[in-house]
């Protein structure tokens, strides 16, 4: 995926970069790695692709699915006003799997990762006073 300014990578495993923000993971001993995350919708962006990398460890646990490593590149564009236009992620995985599995795994992701879930529902934002 060409990643724009706002695009952001999440890694891990045999896929995690060498260079980012390192965050804790309950799924890999050595976290993961992602960046960049210099500006509000970098960090939008990195929040979809996070979730989607931690439930993508999470699923294929569940489902008897080994994965070796897991990249998530996310990635939108923004109106006038600064409202998301969309946002877009693809995974990458370093499995052993058949494509078949990694596909159900891939769509299994897609209907549970509640970050995205959330962002599709258009949920409301606003300041307390």
């Amino acid at each position: 995926m060409d990643l724009s300014a706002f695009g952001v990578r999440a890694t891990s495993g045999s896929l995690r970069d060498a260079t980012g923000v390192a965050l804790p993971h309950a799924w890999t001993p050595e976290g993961v790695v992602a960046g960049p995350a210099s500006n509000g919708a970098q960090l939008l962006h990195l929040a979809v692709a996070f979730c989607v990398l931690n439930d993508t460890y999470r699923e294929a646990e569940r489902l008897g699915i080994a994965l070796a490593g897991v990249v998530v590149e996310a990635d939108g564009g923004f109106d006038e006003e600064w409202r998301t236009t969309g946002i877009e992620y693809a995974v990458t995985v370093d499995s052993t799997a058949s494509p078949d599995e990694l596909a159900r795994l891939a769509d299994v992701v897609d209907e549970v990762a509640e970050i995205p879930r959330a962002v599709r529902g258009g949920v409301s934002v606003s300041r307390r006073p």
